[in-house]
C-alpha cells in the first residue's frame, strides 16, 4: 500500500492510515513496518460465501490529509 501510494512508512503512520471494513470481523490490516496489506484473521470462504461463486471481501483505506 505504501509503495502504491508513493509514501514512506512514516508518512502512512503520520497520516493515520488505516483499513476499515463493514461487519464485526477485521480481516485486513496495514503492517506497521512494511506498509503491506496483510490478513489478520483467518478467512473461511465456505463460511463467508458458501452460496456465491465469486467471493469478494471489501475494505477501505483511509488516509488523512491531502495526497
Amino acid at each position: 500500500v505504501a509503495k502504491d501510494l508513493g509514501l514512506q512508512i512514516l508518512e502512512l503512520i503520520e497520516r493515520g492510515a488505516r483499513i476499515t471494513e463493514r461487519g464485526r470481523t477485521q480481516y485486513f490490516s496495514l503492517h506497521g513496518r512494511t506498509g503491506h496489506l496483510v490478513t489478520v484473521e483467518r478467512i473461511d470462504r465456505e463460511l463467508l460465501c458458501r452460496l456465491v461463486e465469486k467471493c469478494v471481501l471489501r475494505c477501505e483505506l483511509i488516509v488523512e490529509g491531502e495526497m
